[in-house]
């Protein structure tokens, strides 16, 4: 269990859950809601995904109205998010320093259902996402059900680490990782190798955060970096690819296969170097 009831609540969590609907629920069965889960860090077009599988799936969205107020459980949840951005938030402040740079923390938009960000309309069944046009990090509290339920990854570390690597893009997005997508394409990188070699380093960054909160504050307890190495596995594209569909199909891989997925997360957490992050020129990933 990670120490988090005493720790600071974060000013930047932006609180839409009673605006919109409290789910999605899609037609085609648990294996669409899973493949469409690929996409649960960002990297595709969460749009194009959605209407991809509803027109061949015959799947139809059903909404249902969110309740007046939050469940307990749903709460706690909420508050567990807003104390661990408030942790991601004093680590990259003090490493953002420490290079002589200012860290502008990312707000987290909780919501319900669907919602409309600065990079178009997302739904829950998409998972949580960071949205580079608008710079914040999205998340739907049903998704904490999914990584228990359905990856084999429960455990509030498990959870720390979702908000942790969504966190990691936003770093990415200030240091101008994100900028140089189209310098890459030109030297002859592919989009899915630029997806996988982004979303890595975002694990490494979340390893990174994990590495200085424990040694600030304390915050791990045994059983903690077992459960974030987990839910690293359970993610991995050939890990999903193989409940989906049976077989992997690496060329496909936007995400990085489990293998990477917790090789990079473990390297930021063992190291908390920020100088062993760069994936775009590692040979081996």
């Amino acid at each position: 269990m990670v120490r988090w009831e005493s720790g600071r609540r974060s000013d930047n969590v932006e609180d839409i859950r009673s605006s919109g609907p409290r789910r999605v629920a899609m037609g085609g069965g648990g294996t669409v809601l899973m493949l469409v889960l690929v996409y649960f860090l960002t990297g595709g077009d969460l749009g194009q995904v959605l209407r991809f599988f509803l027109a061949n799936q015959g799947g139809a969205i059903q909404q249902q109205q969110a309740p007046a107020e939050p469940n307990p459980e749903e709460e706690e949840q909420a508050q567990f998010a807003s104390v661990i951005l408030a942790d991601t938030e004093d680590v990259w402040t003090k490493l953002f320093a420490e290079a002589g740079k200012r860290y502008v923390p990312t707000p987290l938009v909780l919501y319900r259902g669907q919602v409309r960000s600065g990079c178009g309309a997302a739904s829950a069944a998409a998972g949580p996402f960071y949205c580079p046009a608008d710079r914040k990090v999205y998340l739907d509290l049903s998704f904490y059900e999914e990584l228990g339920r359905r990856f084999g990854a429960p455990g509030d570390f498990a959870r720390a680490y979702v908000i942790a690597h969504e966190v990691g893009h936003h770093v990415q997005n200030l240091m101008g990782v994100m900028d140089r997508r189209k310098e890459f394409l030109r030297a002859g990188m592919s989009e899915n190798e630029f997806s996988v070699r982004l979303e890595l380093q975002a694990d490494f960054l979340a390893g990174v955060w994990a590495h200085h909160a424990q040694i600030d504050r304390q915050i791990l307890e045994p059983g903690d970096i077992e459960e974030g190495l987990q839910a690293a596995s359970a993610i991995g594209d050939d890990t999903l690819q193989k409940k989906a569909q049976g077989y992997v199909v690496e060329e496909s891989f936007t995400h990085g296969s489990s293998a990477q997925r917790v090789r990079w997360f473990k390297k930021g957490l063992d190291s908390g170097d920020l100088n062993q992050g760069d994936t775009f020129s590692a040979r081996d990933l």
